[in-house]
């Protein structure tokens, strides 16, 4: 049936794969299918152009294909990927680290280590020394979530 495919539609079919592939990449997130839309428009216009010349079967073209595929993610990644754009806002996806340095009020004492603070309209887990209920702490660290706390 591939055999099939390739032979009877021609070279157009590479063509319309990589439009089809490229309207993708507008509903998917990321750049991945622009790389192999980009592979399969080329792969046609060579087919289209040299198919009967070179003899271009569908075997060579699938494998044309899949190189410059391989060879447009990896120039794509190295040209988009590599990015390192450093943000203006390293904690703001990061919660629990925007409030190191903060004093809050403990809402459970801190038995054995653990209790509860209040931040804001919510209350957070911490570890830290024990410490009765209502008592002030600064929040030192984050631990997986669980905010470090001492006496402030």
């Amino acid at each position: 049936m591939l055999e099939r495919l390739f032979t009877e539609l021609g070279p157009w079919n590479w063509v319309v794969l990589g439009l089809v592939l490229m309207i993708f990449e507008v509903a998917a997130p990321g750049i991945f299918f622009l790389w192999f839309g980009i592979a399969a428009i080329i792969v046609g216009g060579l087919a289209i152009l040299f198919a009967e010349a070179f003899g271009l079967t569908w075997q060579i073209q699938v494998i044309i294909f899949l190189v410059l595929s391989v060879i447009a993610v990896f120039i794509g990644r190295k040209l988009i990927g590599a990015t390192d754009a450093v943000s203006d806002e390293p904690l703001l996806n990061r919660r629990a680290e925007q409030m190191v340095g903060l004093v809050v009020t403990l809402e459970e004492a801190t038995v054995n280590g653990r209790g509860r603070a209040r931040v804001g309209d919510s209350l957070w887990r911490v570890n830290g020394p024990d410490l009765a209920a209502g008592t002030r702490v600064r929040i030192t660290a984050v631990d997986h979530g669980i905010l470090v706390v001492e006496a402030a």
